[in-house]
């Protein structure tokens, strides 16, 4: 997943530098992926999805590899980003606390 091509380079720059600002990982900008943890990967996997202004959605288990407490404030962000774009999301999870308010539940 990528930003449009339809927007510049420095228009592109300036929309993952913000990105990064509102998940508190401003500083990891210029990391390559093997220097990132888990959670943190998983953190920008979702970012770099949601940048690329999808129409839909499929989640798998995307907080799992989060701590507790940083797993419940990017949950509460990906939800809001999502429900701001408007993005239809098939999450799967078997944790309870990953369904966002209003959510509809299929249980297998």
């Amino acid at each position: 997943f990528a930003l449009p091509e339809s927007i510049g380079k420095e228009e592109q720059h300036q929309q993952v530098t913000q990105a990064l600002g509102k998940i508190d990982m401003a500083e990891f900008s210029s990391r390559y992926p093997d220097e990132l943890s888990g959670g943190q990967r998983a953190r920008i996997s979702l970012l770099r999805t949601l940048l690329s202004r999808p129409r839909a959605v499929a989640l798998d288990e995307p907080f799992s590899k989060l701590d507790k407490s940083l797993r419940q404030q990017f949950r509460q962000w990906v939800f809001g980003e999502l429900q701001q774009a408007n993005i239809a999301t098939l999450l799967v999870t078997h944790d309870e606390d990953d369904v966002p308010p209003n959510g509809q539940i299929i249980m297998l």
